[in-house]
C-alpha cells in the first residue's frame, strides 16, 4: 500500500513550471510561421484585442495580474455578490418587460407569463407605448401583487402611476409590508431620454413613503440603459450610474433619510451584452464601485447594490432576427454569472415591433434553461478567481471611476446632462464604434457578415414609437447596414429585381474561392445580389458573361498572381461590355487598374452607399 505524503499528491510534480518568456517564445514562432516577425512583448500585443474604454484583452493572464482582493460574497466590497448565497437559492428573478397600450391584452400577457416561469413584471405605463394609468387596475387583474413583484417604468407619469398602484394594493386589502417590487422612479434617466429638466422632488416624496411604510418596495431606479442605448461604453454606463446614484443619495439624505435608508431605496439597471465577459466584469465592477460610494458616505454595510440586468437593445438586429436568440442567451449568461438579482431577456423580435407569444416564451425560457438545466445559479460568483475576469473587473472599475469623477467635477449628473457633456461624450464613443462597424471590425452576424438576402422578413405589429426630441438618441449596431438593405428592398419593390454585381472570378476554384466568397458577402450586406455565372471567366468570356448577368458593375476575384496575369485583359473586356465600375477584391497593390478595391478593413458602408448611389437606387 502506497502512503501519500501529508500534503497530498501533486499531479504536476514531474512537470517543470513554464515561464512567461518560454510561452512568449512559442508565440513568436507561431507568428513567424504566419509571416509576422515580432518579438518580445510585441508578440503578445499582436494577439491582444481592444475592448474600448482603453481596455485590452490579452491572450494570457496569470496570478500576477490580480492586485485587488475581491473579498467574499455578501461582504464589502461586494464584488463577488450582494449576498453570501448569491442566486444559488432559486436562481435570479426572471423579470419580463411588457409594453402594451391595451389593458386587456396586457393582462392576458401578464397572466400567461406568470403561469410559465416569470417571477416579476416590468410594466411600461403611460406615454405612447405603455398602458394608460387608468388601465393599470384592469391590466393587473388576477395578478397577486404580494407574490409577483411589479416594477413600473412610467417616465413623466410616475406620480399618477404610483398612486394608482398603491391604491390598487389598498383596495385589495394587502398589508403594506407584503407589497413588493420597485416603483421605478428615475427623474435623471427620464431627463436623459426626453431632454426634460431633472427634478427629484417627487422621487424624494415616494422614497420617504416607501422607507417608512412599504419595506418591500424600492422607490427609485438608477437606470443606466439610456446611456447604453445612446451608444455609451461600459465604463460610461457605470460612471453615469454612479453619478445618478450619488445625486439620489444627496437628495434623499437632505430630505431626512439616513444613508442606509437611502441606499435601500435604489435599484440599479444595467445592459447585458453578447460579450459575456465584459457583462460579468461590468456587474462585478458596479457593485465594487457602489460599495466604495457607500463607504465614503459612512455606511459601508449599506453598499450591497441591487441589480437588474436587461439584455441590450443596441445589439438586436432587424435582419435575421433569429440570431438575436443567441445574443440574448450570451447576455443572460453574463448577467447571471455576473450576479444580477433580476434579469430581463428581451424577445428576439424586439427590434421589429410588439413581440408575439412565441418570442416572449423563448425570452423567459432562456433564463429557465440556464437556471434549471444548465445549473448556472448553483455557484456563487462562478467567474470569481478567473485572472482575466478579475483583471477586467479591476480595469473597468478604474475607467468608470475616472469618468464618474469627471461628471462630479462638472457639477454632478444633472449639470452634466444640462450642459451637453454626457451627449458629447457618448456621441464620440458611438462615432468611433460606428467606424468599426462600418469596417466590419465589429461584425454583426446576419447583417454585415453572412447576410441572407433571400430571407423571408419577420413581420410584427408595429410598436408605438416614443419621441425623444431633445434627449439622448437610441442607436443600434445594425443601423448603417439596415439603411442600405432598406434601399435595396425599395428597389426590389419598384423594379422586381435587386441591384446586382457580377463576380468575375479568375482561374481555378482554389485561386478565387476565398475572395469571391469575401466579395459576395460584402455586397450582400448592402442588399446587392452577386451573380457568378459561369464560375470563372477570362478575357475571352468575361464580356458575354457580364452582359448576361444583368449587372451594371463587376468585381474581379482571384489570387494576386492571377491578377498580374489576367486582370488587365478581363477589366478591358468588362468595360467594353458596359461595366460602369470595376471592383477588385484585394488591396490596391494587387492591381491598380480597378476603379475600387475592397478588402478586409475597408469602409464597407461608404463603398456600398456609393455603389447604390451610382446605380440610382434611391
Amino acid at each position: 500500500m502506497t502512503v501519500l505524503p501529508a500534503d497530498g499528491l501533486s499531479l504536476a510534480a514531474e512537470f517543470p513550471d513554464p515561464s512567461h518568456d518560454q510561452w512568449q517564445s512559442l508565440v513568436e514562432g507561431v507568428l513567424r510561421r504566419s509571416g509576422r516577425e515580432v518579438t518580445g512583448s510585441a508578440a503578445e500585443e499582436a494577439l491582444s484585442t481592444a475592448l474600448g474604454d482603453g481596455l485590452t484583452a490579452r491572450p494570457l493572464y496569470t496570478s500576477t495580474d490580480v492586485s485587488v482582493d475581491p473579498g467574499l460574497p455578501g461582504f464589502a466590497p461586494f464584488t463577488r455578490g450582494s449576498t453570501a448565497a448569491g442566486n444559488t437559492t432559486d436562481g435570479w428573478d426572471v423579470r419580463q418587460r411588457h409594453a402594451l397600450t391595451d389593458p386587456v391584452r396586457l393582462n392576458e400577457a401578464l397572466l400567461g407569463d406568470l403561469e410559465n416561469g416569470v417571477t416579476s413584471l416590468w410594466l411600461e405605463v403611460g406615454g405612447p407605448g405603455g398602458v394608460p394609468v387608468s388601465g393599470l387596475a384592469r391590466a393587473l387583474e388576477g395578478v397577486h401583487l404580494d407574490l409577483a413583484p411589479v416594477v413600473l417604468d412610467a417616465g413623466a407619469d410616475a406620480g399618477p402611476a404610483v398612486r394608482e398602484l398603491l391604491a390598487l394594493c389598498e383596495a385589495r386589502g394587502l398589508a403594506k409590508g407584503s407589497v413588493r417590487g420597485s416603483l421605478g422612479i428615475d427623474p435623471l434617466g427620464h431627463a436623459a431620454r426626453s431632454g426634460a429638466e431633472p427634478d427629484l422632488t417627487e422621487a424624494v416624496h415616494w422614497a420617504r413613503l416607501c422607507s417608512g411604510e412599504y419595506p418591500g418596495l424600492r422607490a427609485l431606479a438608477v437606470d443606466a440603459l439610456p446611456y447604453h442605448e445612446a451608444g455609451g461604453s461600459a465604463a460610461e454606463e457605470l460612471g453615469l450610474s454612479l453619478a445618478t446614484g450619488v445625486a439620489c443619495l444627496r437628495a434623499l439624505t437632505a430630505a431626512g433619510l439616513s444613508v442606509e435608508e437611502a441606499c435601500g431605496q435604489l435599484e440599479f439597471r444595467y445592459a447585458a451584452t453578447a460579450d459575456q465577459f465584459l457583462t460579468i466584469a461590468k456587474l462585478r465592477a458596479a457593485r465594487r464601485l457602489w460599495a466604495r460610494v457607500a463607504e465614503v458616505c459612512g455606511a459601508p454595510d449599506a453598499g450591497a447594490q441591487r441589480q437588474h440586468a436587461v439584455t441590450s437593445s443596441v445589439m438586436m438586429t432587424r435582419r435575421d432576427p433569429w440570431v438575436n436568440m443567441l445574443r440574448t442567451t450570451l447576455a443572460c449568461l453574463g448577467a447571471g454569472v455576473g450576479g444580477a438579482e433580476s434579469v430581463t431577456v428581451l424577445p428576439f423580435d424586439h427590434a421589429l415591433g410588439l413581440p408575439d407569444a412565441f418570442a416572449r416564451r423563448i425570452a423567459r425560457n432562456t433564463s429557465t434553461i440556464l437556471i434549471e438545466e444548465s445549473h448556472l445559479a448553483r455557484v456563487t460568483d462562478p467567474a470569481g478567481g478567473s485572472w482575466y475576469v478579475e483583471r477586467l473587473t479591476e480595469e473597468l472599475a478604474a475607467a468608470a471611476w475616472s469618468f464618474f469623477q469627471e461628471v462630479e467635477r462638472a457639477g454632478g449628473q444633472a449639470a452634466a446632462l444640462r450642459s451637453g457633456m454626457v451627449r458629447e461624450r457618448i456621441a464620440a464613443t458611438w462615432a468611433a464604434r460606428s467606424r468599426d462597424l462600418a469596417r466590419r471590425k465589429e461584425p454583426v452576424t446576419g447583417v454585415s457578415e453572412f447576410p441572407a438576402l433571400a430571407e423571408r422578413p419577420v413581420e410584427r405589429e408595429p410598436a408605438p414609437s416614443a419621441s425623444w426630441d431633445g434627449g439622448l438618441p437610441r442607436v443600434r449596431r445594425d443601423e448603417a447596414f439596415e439603411a442600405l438593405r432598406a434601399r435595396s428592398d425599395r428597389h426590389l419593390a419598384a423594379t422586381g429585381s435587386r441591384p446586382r454585381v457580377f463576380l468575375a472570378a479568375l482561374g481555378p476554384a482554389s485561386a478565387h474561392t476565398a475572395r469571391a466568397s469575401f466579395a459576395a458577402n460584402l455586397f450582400l450586406s448592402g442588399g446587392i445580389e452577386p451573380v457568378q455565372e459561369p464560375v470563372s471567366v477570362d478575357a475571352s468570356t468575361a464580356a458575354s458573361a457580364f452582359a448576361a448577368s444583368g449587372a451594371t458593375i463587376a468585381c474581379l476575384c482571384s489570387a494576386d498572381a492571377l491578377y498580374a496575369e489576367q486582370a488587365e485583359g478581363v477589366t478591358a473586356a468588362l468595360r467594353a461590355a458596359g461595366a460602369e465600375q470595376v471592383f477588385l477584391a484585394g488591396r490596391p497593390d494587387a492591381f491598380a487598374g480597378a476603379d475600387v478595391h475592397v478588402f478586409a478593413g475597408c469602409d464597407v458602408v461608404a463603398v456600398l452607399s456609393s455603389v447604390l448611389d451610382r446605380m440610382g437606387v434611391a
